[in-house]
């Protein structure tokens, strides 16, 4: 009896952390893919120093790879847009996964085209930062 009372203690005093961390990841995956097209700062917050990233084409890297790329001024305007779609949040302590659709919009061309994206985050600091990352291109609908 003791041990259902403590898990049920538990289950209710760590819901409202739960919604907590949720509610933050969600803010944080919306405000960095609102961003990520053109602003350094958001990528530097988003991803941990340890980032291991495997991209839709096959591709492994980490963070300084994205920092990179990201300060090198683009030849073109950029024409990119980002919006997650179907987010799937899943909580374990200090550590969460984040799966969800990317729909990436080039306006330029009117094209768009979605990803299967899922992130290992975990929580230092009271800051959530995605450790993992992999990039799958959805099956086409044609």
């Amino acid at each position: 009896m003791r041990s259902l009372f403590l898990a049920l203690l538990f289950t209710i005093t760590a819901t409202p952390a739960a919604a907590g961390d949720r509610e933050d990841l969600h803010k944080l995956l919306t405000h960095f893919l609102g961003k990520a097209a053109t602003d350094s700062k958001a990528h530097q917050r988003f991803w941990a120093e340890e980032l291991v990233y495997t991209s839709s084409a096959g591709k492994r890297f980490g963070k300084s790879e994205i920092m990179q790329g990201m300060q090198t001024p683009p030849k073109e305007p950029i024409t990119m847009s980002y919006a997650a779609e179907e987010i799937d949040i899943r909580l374990l302590g200090d550590t969460a996964i984040v799966a969800f659709k990317l729909s990436a919009n080039d306006s330029s061309k009117g094209e768009q085209s979605y990803y299967f994206n899922t992130g290992t985050f975990i929580k230092r600091d009271g800051e959530w930062r995605a450790l993992a990352w992999q990039a799958t291109r959805t099956p086409s609908t044609n």
